[in-house]
């Protein structure tokens, strides 16, 4: 017997802008909306132009910053903004993973 999937209301998700400012890729939360809303991040391999995309866990995005490209999986939400340490811990960089498949 299966179960139904939980209520979409039970499962935690964050806003695309404030997951950007936590985990540290963009400085402000001014610039984390702007890089949203850019058209520059990819959630799951679709184009996002949303500040408020609402994230969840397991979720990949694919971010054009810095001159580069970056493959981010989310693994974890912060309740405010913390060290780098705590940052890299919300997210499993799946950039180096991908360069060295090829």
């Amino acid at each position: 017997m299966t179960r139904p999937p939980p209520p979409a209301a039970a499962v935690p998700r964050q806003r695309l802008d404030k997951w950007l400012w936590h985990a540290r890729l963009a400085r402000t939360r001014t610039t984390a909306q702007a890089l949203a809303t850019s058209g520059a991040v990819r959630v799951n391999r679709e184009r996002t132009v949303s500040a408020s995309h609402a994230l969840k866990i397991g979720d990949v995005l694919t971010i054009a910053i810095a001159g580069g490209v970056r493959v981010l999986r989310v693994a974890a939400f912060a309740d405010r903004r913390g060290s780098a340490d705590v940052a890299r811990a919300l997210y499993e960089d799946l950039t180096s993973v991908k360069r060295s498949a090829d």
